[in-house]
Order: structure tokens, then sequence, then C-alpha cells
């Protein structure tokens, strides 16, 4: 029998909505910072399999969550393709070379990256009870390739949106590339025992609409089509932080099977405007779950109240943050697993 989650992203309606929190894997955890601080850098943990899969069910240890989310990175992709991936105290991502002066066809990919990342998953599969759903993920390509190009993540993607407009068959020809690679690691991790799959396009609202449609549509439709020719039981949830108003087309183009919606989507209008019977998951400022209170509860009940009456992961609409106390973690659960949909 799937658990809870994974009926969900088949068309169930729970009383009481699945959850799980994006990033919660991490470090607001105190037992992630010290196998971390055991472990060493970043990098090095994500490759640590036997690692990794501790990180991934630190949280469903401790709270319960309905859905273990991989421990690793959107990054590991650029990484197998062949440019050169650091983790920088304070600093964050590194790529190098950057695309924007490189290309890409000079780069040596490396397929082998990806083996620790399935052995990952196939642990925790193995150590997770049959109740809890294992999700994989990816980088959507037009996400992926802003840091690609840029060698970093950047606040307005202004290379890659300059290069974009700029010189569109070559980034056609990129974010083609990165969608192949996508599609062969999604694979590997359904193959390992990935039961539902997220692509995560975090930079997909600094897209005008008609880029929008042409790189963050246009590649999301084509991973979503293979994985359905070769796996076509397996969830995908897609996630087009920033959307806004283009989010029911990008519903209708890609093929997900889900929808995450980031904190800036009114809970009314996404029930209102997504197809009547599509799972959506989300979505909790995770602002308001940093600072608690009772806005923080209205919130919550706001959000079940919406999506009562179609399937409803909740989550948040991004990233746990760093310096959220464990207490509104546990509270917002509390609030959630209290409530019960109305008649």
């Amino acid at each position: 029998m799937p658990g809870p989650l994974l009926e969900c992203l088949q068309g169930a309606i729970h009383p009481t909505p699945p959850v799980w929190f994006m990033r919660q894997a991490g470090r607001y955890l105190p037992e992630y910072r010290a196998l971390r601080l055991e472990k060493g850098g970043f990098l090095d943990l994500m490759y640590d399999s036997e690692a990794a899969c501790e990180v991934t069910l630190q949280p469903i240890e401790r709270f319960g969550f309905d859905g273990a989310i991989l421990f690793s990175d959107i990054l590991i992709v650029p990484h197998a393709m062949g440019q050169k991936l650091e983790f920088l105290a304070g600093e964050g991502p590194r790529l190098s070379p950057p695309l924007i002066e490189n290309d890409l066809r000079d780069l040596q990919a490396d397929s082998a990256r990806y083996d620790p990342v399935y052995d990952t998953v196939r642990l925790c599969r193995q150590r997770l009870g049959v109740e809890i759903t294992m999700l994989g993920f990816a980088g959507s390509p037009w996400t992926v390739a802003t840091y690609m190009i840029a060698g970093e993540g950047s606040r307005d993607q202004h290379a890659a949106r300059a290069l974009a407009y700029r010189d569109p068959a070559r980034m056609t020809d990129m974010l083609g590339a990165i969608a192949d690679h996508t599609i062969g690691y999604l694979r590997g991790q359904i193959e390992a025992g990935a039961e539902a799959v997220q692509l995560f396009d975090s930079w997909a609202g600094s897209l005008a609409p008609d880029e929008f449609d042409r790189w963050v549509i246009a590649p999301n439709a084509a991973i979503v089509g293979a994985l359905k020719e070769s796996h076509p039981d397996i969830p995908i949830i897609g996630f087009p932080k920033g959307s806004g108003e283009k989010l029911p087309r990008y519903v209708q183009r890609t093929g997900v099977d889900a929808v995450g919606l980031d904190e800036t989507i009114d809970p009314a209008w996404a029930d209102a405007n997504l197809p009547k019977n599509l799972p959506v998951q989300g979505n909790l400022d995770p602002m308001l779950l940093l600072a608690g209170g009772d806005r923080l509860d209205a919130a919550i009940l706001q959000i079940l109240d919406a999506f009562a009456r179609r399937p409803h992961i909740f989550n948040l609409g991004h990233g746990i943050d760093r310096h959220t106390p464990i207490a509104h973690v546990e509270h917002a659960l509390g609030v959630l697993r209290g409530w019960q949909r109305p008649a």
C-alpha cells in the first residue's frame, strides 16, 4: 500500500493532508550540523551515501514527515556534465569554468558522479517504512543553466537572461543538454527507489512571459514526456517558483502530475484557477514559520481551508530557513495534524 503522500499525488484527498518541507533535511537541525562537522565539506557529505542517507532520514525520525526528500543539490547535474563544483564557506556554490565565456562542448562529462546519489536513494528506500514516500529531485534546465552560465548564483540571473536574448540558439542547445542529463539522472533515482520526483525551477520567476514559455515550459515538458515514457506510474511535481499567473499554463503544457506553489501565490486564487483535481503542494511562507505566533496558525488554516476539496500536500513555499526554531516546526505540525477537512 502506498503512503498518504503518494496516494495524494495519485489523486486521493485525505482528511489531514500529508506533509513534507522543502530543505527539511539541513542546517536548522542540530543533528545535521553535528554530522556535517564530522564529515567535513558539503560536497563530501552529499557524495557519502551513508551520511547523505542519514541526513535524509533525520527529519523523518524527528518529525514524522510523510515524505523523505533526497539530500543532495541541484548542481550535481552540472558537476556530472563536467564543471568543477565547490561550496565555499559563506559564499555559496561555485561552478567553473563559467559558460558565459566557455563552451559546454569542451567539458568532460562524468556520469559516475551520479552513482553515490543513486546509492543514497537505495539506502533510504531500504530503511524507510512503506508509509513514507521517497522523493527524488533535480533542478529544471533553466535554473541549472543560470548557475552554469554565471558560475554562481545571482539575484536577477542577468548573465543567463542576456545570453538567452543575445544567442537563443546557444541557449536552446545548452538547455537541451541539461534536459538530457536530467532525464537520465531522474531515471536513475527512480530505478534506485524514488517513488516520486520534483523538478525545482527556483528562478522561473525571472523570465518574461514568452521567455518563460521557451526556457521553462518547453524543457520541463520534454523531461516530463521522457519520464512518462519510461516510468508512467511515477508522479512528477513541478515547482516553477515565481511563475504567478503563468502557473496554469505551466501545468497544462508541461504535463506535471502535481504543482508546487510558492509563498507569493494566493491559495484561493490557485484553487480557483488550477485544474480541479490537480494535486497541489504548498505554500506556507518560510519566513512565517521562522517568525511563529498567531499569524503562523492563521496562515496554516487558510491554506488548509483553500485546498480542502482537492488533493493537497502541505509544504512550504520554498526551503526552510536555517534559523527556524525547531519548536516552530513542531507547533506548525501540531496545528496541521489537529485539522480535519470540512464535511
